[in-house]
């Protein structure tokens, strides 16, 4: 590391300023990222992801090394320290060099005082730790880097395996790929793979599933742009296993965006489907539209509101529906884990009160005899289990069925995975068939 470098010091500040536009401005981190320069976004998306992951850790161990609280207009500077604590306490980078580097970042915020409170803050942690990490342990909040209010919903709902949750969150995603078998097989892709110096292993149960040993860019994977490959992780590869949709049929993706499960419904049938596909956003729809494009297949998809059918719905019956529900998103938070900083308890109901929403609209869409999956990636039952115990409840030509797909088997009333079980994320599946009246 070169503690004296502009271009170092120019890519803290960016991974800071990303920062800022995630915890105080409320944009995905996706989003927030897209300033930074090509040559500084592997660095900066380090720091960035590592302090979402672990903001709440590093932060409890900030503020016992401050007088006072920095005002919201001094975020950067309150950015810059965050991350120089990750990479001392996480990343365990060289104690002087964290600090020198950090030191010249804040001496370019035009703030006089910057480098000097970061100097004592960092040097500050590095002398007191010992005595300060007992009261992170005991902080339920800091121990286990995840807000307070998800920490006691997750105990409430998982009181033998919350802690294991929360120990997934913090943990670095695999990557996982879907091999598009209508156009090669997963051998054969393995193959592209290694000759292109990447090496991957086989998920057991899933036919098209392969982790690589590093993750690198889409576009660097060979055949990406030819559509041999997609990006996507093992869990969301069970949706069309699941929903089986056989040609022929007739079908809805509710809400489609960005587009992976309804490719990977169209290839498990041959493409031979009547699929409709919709997204309430335009810009999301564009990018389904893109990843059909890049994977060879066709569908027809449309800017619209699943939960109000009366203005997309032609009329006629589908056979099968894939309600890929709005939801917390508390299952993939290993994977995008600004989702800590953005959920509040407050929004779950009306997560809730949108999802029951939707179920009840696209019901009425759905043939006799076809079938609705459910699905979230969410790890609260009040979005899950409570939501299908609901439906079946108040629904009386509704029943859940069961089904198999790869390691999972989806019970009748629901499957919640956990996250990092088979190396999945937090995903729940709800089958649910219309009776014949």
């Amino acid at each position: 590391m070169n503690g004296s470098s502009p271009k170092a010091a120019a890519r803290r500040l960016a991974a800071a300023h990303a920062l800022v536009r995630v915890v105080e401005g409320g944009r995905a981190l996706p989003a927030a990222l897209r300033a930074a320069a090509p040559e500084e976004r592997g660095w900066v998306q380090e720091m960035a992801y590592g302090v979402c992951r672990w903001y709440y850790r590093l932060q409890a161990m900030l503020d016992p090394l401050l007088r006072r609280p920095l005002r919201k207009r001094d975020a950067p500077v309150r950015m810059l320290l965050l991350i120089g604590l990750y990479e001392l306490e996480i990343l365990g980078h060289p104690p002087h060099a964290v600090v020198h580097e950090s030191v010249a970042s804040a001496g370019r915020l035009r703030r006089p005082w910057a480098g000097g409170l970061v100097n004592a803050v960092l040097r500050g942690w590095l002398r007191q730790r010992e005595r300060l990490l007992p009261g992170l342990e005991a902080d339920l909040q800091a121990r286990t880097a995840h807000p307070l209010w998800l920490v006691e919903h997750l105990r409430s709902a998982w009181p033998a395996q919350w802690m294991r949750i929360c120990e997934a969150g913090l943990e670095r995603p695999p990557m996982t790929l879907r091999v598009n078998l209508a156009r090669t097989d997963r051998d054969a892709y393995c193959r592209r793979l290694r000759e292109a110096g990447l090496q991957a292993r086989p998920l057991a149960g899933l036919p098209a599933a392969l982790v690589l040993e590093r993750p690198v860019g889409a576009e660097d994977l060979p055949g990406f742009s030819q559509g041999l490959v997609s990006v996507q992780d093992a869990a969301a590869q069970l949706a069309a296993p699941i929903l089986d949709a056989s040609a022929g049929m007739r079908v809805l993706d509710a809400c489609a965006a960005p587009g992976g499960k309804t490719a990977h419904l169209l290839e498990a049938a041959g493409g031979r489907l009547d699929l409709l596909a919709l997204d309430r956003e335009p810009a999301r729809l564009h990018q389904l539209n893109a990843t059909l494009h890049r994977l060879g297949w066709q569908a027809e998809s449309r800017v619209a509101d699943a939960g109000a059918p009366e203005r997309w719905w032609d009329g006629r019956p589908f056979d099968r529906i894939l309600l890929d529900a709005p939801c917390s998103a508390t299952g993939v938070i290993r994977r995008q884990p600004d989702v800590k900083l953005h959920r509040c308890p407050e929004q779950i109901p009306r997560l809730v009160e949108r999802q029951r929403h939707l179920l009840e609209s696209l019901w009425g869409t759905l043939a006799p005899g076809g079938r609705l999956l459910y699905a979230t990636c969410s790890v609260l039952p009040a979005e899950n289990a409570e939501q299908i115990r609901w439906f079946l409840g108040t629904h009386a030509d509704a029943r859940a069925v069961a089904a198999v797909a790869g390691p999972v088997e989806v019970r009748a009333g629901g499957t919640q995975i956990l996250p990092g079980t088979h190396e999945m994320d937090g995903f729940y599946y709800a089958l649910l068939e219309k009776r014949n009246t």
